[in-house]
């Protein structure tokens, strides 16, 4: 759906074709107007478990109000979201905490990385769930992280340094055209996409766009990517495909278009936040019937950034 990024679109207009895939479409409009939340994570490869209460406290003297998720490991809130900017912390600049929406944990949970694991971010930068891999993995598995634009890579090199990440090699290829000199065990593709649930509304009621989100050609990107994905997995590997919008033809027509040129199968997992199933069918198109496994999160049952996550097994 190609947009012009410069012209304000009415939110109303433009969601209006999802009415029926969104649940409780109503409390999804009003939480379009809510500012996005902070999260932050702690980075227990500088932050030993003892440490993690002294560094909450330092944190909170400096007026940041926070509250502890229980349902994911070492994240939490900033109550008082609209007053702390979490970038200008000493203890982010230090790298002592990681800071990223709660959602966007989502797909790294899912991929479960393990110590010894040879992993690969097909499309990684800014590099956040490559450095949430390396964390969860304490430093101990071997991930590639890889993107096609430099200056993005650059702001990946800057992150992982900062966070004292260690296991990461860093490349730059088309995620299309990735050398299949390698088999993985795991494989993220956090796929480049319209970027829908990341999307407010302003004061008139316009939407707020995401830098890049009027690309017509993104099924076509995506498809290509999950393809060589798949292709550079062991057998038995582990796929994992997401994206930040709500949109079925960058999410599960993505999915199907894969199950019908591969060996796959969709897996189920145990998610910590509220899900929704994937569709099976979407303005008169069928899709397969294991793409119900797969989940959708939205903005207003998270608080977070609305997500897509697929989990695959090459068979």
């Amino acid at each position: 759906m190609a947009r012009d990024n410069k012209t304000p679109f009415n939110y109303l207009d433009y969601f209006s074709r999802y009415s029926q895939i969104i649940p409780e479409f109503d409390k999804f409009l009003e939480y379009l107007k809510v500012p996005h939340q902070q999260y932050f994570r702690i980075n227990n490869l500088k932050v030993s478990e003892r440490d993690i209460p002294k560094l909450l406290n330092l944190i909170q003297q400096k007026g940041v109000e926070i509250e502890e998720i229980r349902e994911i490991d070492k994240f939490y809130r900033v109550v008082n979201n609209e007053e702390v900017a979490l970038g200008n912390l000493k203890e982010y600049a230090l790298g002592l905490i990681h800071s990223m929406t709660l959602s966007s944990a989502l797909p790294v949970l899912a991929l479960d990385p393990k110590p010894g694991e040879l992993i690969l971010d097909l499309c990684s930068a800014p590099g956040g769930k490559t450095a949430l891999m390396a964390m969860i993995t304490f430093d101990r598995a071997v991930i590639i992280a890889n993107d096609k634009r430099f200056d993005r890579l650059t702001a990946l090199s800057a992150n992982l340094k900062r966070l004292s990440v260690a296991s990461v090699v860093i490349t730059r290829y088309k995620g299309e055209e990735f050398p299949l000199s390698l088999q993985f065990d795991k494989v993220l593709v956090d796929a480049p996409c319209s970027g829908e649930g990341r999307y407010k509304v302003g004061l008139e009621g316009e939407i707020l766009y995401q830098k890049g989100s009027g690309r017509s050609n993104l099924p076509s990107i995506q498809k290509g990517l999950l393809q060589r994905a798949y292709d550079l997995l062991k057998p038995e590997g582990i796929l994992i495909y997401s994206t930040c919008t709500i949109n079925p033809e960058e999410n599960e027509a993505v999915v199907d278009y894969l199950l019908r040129k591969r060996a796959v199968q969709v897996l189920d997992w145990e998610a910590p936040l509220p899900w929704d199933a994937g569709l099976t069918e979407w303005q008169g198109k069928a899709f397969h019937p294991e793409l119900a496994k797969t989940k959708r999160f939205f903005a207003h049952k998270t608080k977070a950034v609305g997500f897509y996550v697929a989990k695959l097994k090459k068979l």
